[in-house]
């Protein structure tokens, strides 16, 4: 049965998304620690996951992009739950438009590999909500940003186990957490 996997960077007071939904902030912590976790990841990854807004940033940006990275982010299954959305122009792309929940169950079911979730904090805060988000890896950046999208949704409470820790040359490190 594949896991879903929750991957996102997040500045050290808790944002993802800088006002105005500027992620330009992310450059600023990329690079070869990154990238080679960013290949692991998409060499054990089935299938991606993302909320419309996610989507469409990701599916406006790596269908030109060549590379390691571009080419499993442009050959994976990938899902979007979206109620508004009616036709992906992504390659491999299916909607979820109803059920998520169900739809996210039947996956890890179907799917042999783990499933990755990317960005969207909303979709994300649902699944957490339900139980279906299985680990959390996230990569605290050393920065902070005093406003824009938190990861996590105040008022939600889960309680987690710490799985890893690693540090990067950045300054930023690697989180991995599971449901308690």
């Amino acid at each position: 049965m594949a896991k879903l996997i929750m991957w996102n960077l997040v500045t050290l007071d808790g944002y993802m998304e800088g006002p105005g939904r500027d992620i330009s902030w992310l450059n600023a912590f990329w690079g070869e620690d990154l990238e080679q976790l960013s290949i692991e990841q998409g060499r054990s990854a089935g299938a991606l996951l993302f909320g419309r807004v996610t989507y469409e940033l990701m599916a406006s940006h790596w269908p030109t992009e060549t590379g390691e990275i571009a080419d499993f982010m442009n050959a994976l299954p990938k899902y979007v739950a979206s109620r508004s959305l009616t036709q992906p122009g992504w390659t491999n792309t299916q909607l979820i438009n109803s059920g998520v929940n169900d739809a996210i169950v039947r996956l890890k079911r179907e799917i042999p590999k783990d499933i990755f979730i990317f960005g969207s904090a909303d979709l994300s805060a649902g699944l957490t909500e339900e139980g279906l988000i299985d680990e959390y890896r996230i990569c605290v950046t050393p920065l902070f940003l005093g406003k824009g999208t938190p990861l996590f949704k105040p008022g939600r409470t889960a309680k987690l186990r710490r799985l890893d820790a690693r540090p990067l040359s950045n300054g930023a490190v690697i989180l991995r957490y599971a449901p308690a």
